[in-house]
């Protein structure tokens, strides 16, 4: 069974989850050939081991905050930061707060 995500035009709802994050998985939101929205739910202390996506990516903190790695910084997202990344920058990242982030990642490129 397919997991449902946004269709267009759909209005989702990305506001901080507050008292709720303690209960809130992360979900795709929407999810097509070339574009992956996800709300990434990370309790205080889970890390992300280094990895790497194809496409660009960017990660805004909605709330929480966490310690984020590249190859060439580290860097503190708190809510209301947005950090973007080239596709196949490798990276890694801790939540040091109970966090909610909104990642974008563009799976491919249109043809030129």
């Amino acid at each position: 069974m397919a997991i449902p995500h946004a269709k267009p035009a759909e209005v989702i709802d990305v506001r901080p989850l507050g008292a709720q994050l303690k209960d809130t998985q992360t979900a795709t939101l929407v999810k097509t050939d070339a574009l992956e929205v996800i709300r990434l739910v990370l309790p205080a202390g889970k890390e992300l081991k280094p990895h790497e996506v194809p496409g660009e990516i960017t990660v805004q903190c909605l709330e929480g905050k966490v310690a984020f790695d590249t190859d060439e910084s580290e860097c503190e997202l708190t809510a209301g930061k947005l950090l973007y990344l080239a596709g196949s920058d490798e990276h890694s990242l801790r939540a040091v707060e109970d966090s909610s982030l909104l990642v974008t990642i563009l799976l491919k490129h249109k043809a030129s």
